[in-house]
């Protein structure tokens, strides 16, 4: 989750969550971080980002499941280590993140960087890892997110034996949707998204006919089946505020493109890559 926030106001809210965190957990009574100021969301159960939400059930996944996993013939490799050639920053111009052998690191402050590609309904794999040692608390822990068209969110989070509010943790479709079970893996340790995204649809009046539609696989496990996304994700672009109650933007292509987010954590990413699923077309 990106908040458009300046920099000090932001450090200073992750500074007073984090502190109070810290302390209620050495008073021994766990504080999940949260809000219950914000609006209900569409089913009339929960605050945006409430912190009263249960928690997923935690879930150890499989040892492997598709780390390393080769691209298929019809993809498009994205990311394999050789470069970025495939990606952009925020403006337009060459992504200048750090490359380190088959990974690519986030460069705090410097911007997330989308690919120069665009997809109408895909299934995306991309592995990343979050720093160990760990480092902050809460939403200060290993953040970063996949973006799509920088609308909507997958969220990346250190979530391993870590909390926060189960619509901002790691599987989440942020601000919207938890992940049905908790399945991370240890800081440091390489994890995978297998991303199945439908594109949302309006007809030539406007109006919208069918809502994007994500399945998320993380470390092999379904964490988001076939859901129905209410709109955008909160706080990644100024048409939707922090904290605000999701709705869909103004018609856009179903073409969209793919941003690695910059939460200002050294969060990694590699061996990604994208294929087309020529939905609605006669094959």
């Amino acid at each position: 989750m990106k908040i458009l926030f300046p920099v000090i106001a932001l450090a200073a809210v992750f500074s007073i969550h984090s502190s109070t965190f810290a302390e209620d957990a050495t008073n021994g009574v766990e504080k999940i971080d949260g809000f219950t100021d914000t609006p209900m969301e569409a089913d009339g159960k929960w605050h945006v980002h409430d912190p009263n939400r249960p928690q997923p059930q935690v879930v150890t996944p499989g040892a492997t499941f598709s780390q390393g996993a080769s691209a298929p013939s019809d993809a498009e490799i994205l990311f394999d280590g050789t470069g970025l050639a495939k990606w952009e920053n925020n403006h337009g111009g060459d992504a200048t993140w750090k490359t380190n052998g088959d990974y690519v690191e986030t460069a705090p402050m410097g911007g997330g960087i989308r690919t120069r590609g665009k997809w109408a309904d895909f299934q995306l794999h991309v592995e990343w890892a979050t720093p160990n040692p760990p480092r902050g608390w809460s939403q200060g822990r290993g953040n970063s997110g996949i973006l799509i068209n920088n609308m909507y969110e997958v969220q990346v989070l250190d979530s391993y034996q870590a909390k926060t509010y189960a619509d901002g943790q790691a599987g989440a479709i942020y601000g919207q949707s938890p992940p049905l079970v908790n399945t991370s893996k240890p800081p440091g340790e390489w994890q995978t998204y297998d991303i199945i995204f439908e594109s949302p649809r309006w007809n030539e009046q406007g109006e919208l006919i069918k809502k994007a539609i994500i399945t998320v696989l993380h470390n092999g496990v379904v964490v988001q089946n076939r859901y129905e996304l209410d709109g955008m994700t909160d706080g990644i672009n100024s048409a939707l505020p922090w904290k605000s109650l999701s709705k869909y933007p103004a018609p856009h292509t179903p073409e969209v493109f793919i941003e690695l987010q910059d939460h200002k954590n050294p969060v990694r990413f590699r061996n990604i890559w994208i294929r087309s699923l020529h939905l609605g077309e006669n094959l």
